[in-house]
């Protein structure tokens, strides 16, 4: 038995440049699948929330590779 036939389009939602949402592309897109209007302002909260803990997370990281050194070494010296 042969798998049906369709047709797919993949769709894909970015981030933006350095982190921005283009907003014109990003509901352009939710109109493609259909997204009925009062969902559009959820789910771009929930992204814009994502793209925000991601971004967070980054700086964390970064701030600790940037000081986690330093720090042990005052500590070495303290003791």
């Amino acid at each position: 038995m042969a798998a049906p036939e369709g047709t797919f389009v993949q769709i894909n939602f970015v981030a933006g440049t350095r982190g921005a949402v283009v907003e014109d592309d990003f509901y352009n897109k939710l109109k493609r699948l259909k997204v009925q209007a009062e969902e559009k302002y959820k789910i771009t909260a929930v992204h814009v929330k994502r793209i925000c803990e991601a971004l967070e997370t980054l700086i964390r990281s970064y701030y600790q590779q940037i000081h986690y050194r330093s720090g042990q070494e005052r500590l070495q010296k303290r003791f």
